[in-house]
């Protein structure tokens, strides 16, 4: 069994060999080329990923006490798999940046093109901001003739307020005393009521 195994690790790393030097040209090769290549590489992932699963039912088949040599092994060997994956994913990645590149013509002027469109949005942001900055001063102007009108309406009367102290407070100096220190009208200290 393990012979079956040593087998499937051979074929492995021939093929993941061939998966990275595929994988390094991807980006460089002219675009029908890229296609074949991308196409070919994905072919080849899927066989690797085959022989994983081949060499982990061999590892499954092996008795309990020699099992954790080849466990780590394929432990190794899924990392390796995923690396070539990820590798393979960056590679394509880059492959169809270059095609969308070609397809659009983009050839140099997209950073003045960039810089001309992030001017534009920063001057909508700049007039968007002067709006809200205006909506606000007027919202907050009205918020203060609202609250000096609706004061001046609902303001506590001096005189119930004074005699209410002065009922309320048992050793008050003088019954015509008070001191309003929670009202607006009056100053924090003992003053006679008017």
């Amino acid at each position: 069994m393990s012979s079956d195994f040593e087998g499937y690790e051979q074929d492995f790393a021939v093929l993941t060999a061939e998966i990275t030097s595929k994988i390094a040209r991807v980006p460089r090769l002219p675009p029908d080329e890229k296609k074949q290549m991308v196409a070919n590489v994905e072919k080849q992932l899927e066989e690797a990923k085959e022989l994983l699963e081949q060499m982990d039912l061999e590892v499954r088949e092996i008795p309990p006490q020699s099992r954790g040599t080849y466990s780590n092994r394929m432990r190794s060997y899924k990392q390796e798999m995923g690396k070539l994956e990820t590798d393979f994913k960056r590679s394509r990645i880059a492959y169809s940046d270059e095609v969308r590149n070609e397809l659009l013509g983009d050839d140099g002027n997209s950073s003045e093109n960039q810089l001309i469109k992030l001017r534009e949005e920063r001057a909508h942001l700049l007039d968007n901001t002067e709006r809200l900055e205006r909506s606000s001063r007027r919202l907050e102007a009205g918020y203060q003739i609202a609250v000096e009108t609706g004061a001046s309406e609902s303001a506590p009367d001096p005189e119930r307020s004074c005699a209410a102290q002065s009922k309320a407070l048992p050793g008050s100096v003088h019954p015509h005393h008070c001191s309003c220190v929670s009202a607006r009208w009056c100053r924090p200290r003992v003053r006679p009521c008017l």
